[in-house]
């Protein structure tokens, strides 16, 4: 995938269109459940790289989770969730970027040869 800039009108059309076609995830959709245990490992050590699931998360639940009134318990784990799978969304399409980008130029993750690999 060649290295390009998009204006934030582009990706508005862009994000309309994937809207309006539910059969053009179909072969994404194929390609996600092949993928599906390395990509989870990638989106595990990113979210835990940025210090999204430590201690402070633990903090959260153990603090919706002790909250006293059952409606405002239910909110705030609602919350949590919310924000929970908007970080994960948000993290799992910049590792679908990077993998449309490693699947369009491989050879920019290949790791260089080491000088004993290249001599043989």
């Amino acid at each position: 995938m060649p290295a390009r800039r998009f204006t934030a009108e582009q990706v508005d059309a862009a994000v309309a269109a994937l809207s309006t076609d539910p059969g053009r995830f179909a072969h994404a959709q194929e390609i996600v459940t092949h993928a599906a245990p390395g990509l989870q490992r990638v989106l595990n050590e990113a979210l835990h790289a940025g210090g999204w699931f430590g201690e402070a998360h633990e903090k959260q639940i153990t603090g919706a989770a002790s909250i006293e009134g059952e409606a405002e318990r239910e909110i705030a784990i609602r919350t949590l969730i919310a924000e929970e799978t908007r970080l994960s969304m948000l993290v799992g399409v910049a590792v679908g970027l990077e993998l449309a980008r490693a699947m369009y130029e491989p050879e920019a993750f290949n790791e260089p040869e080491s000088e004993s690999e290249s001599e043989e």
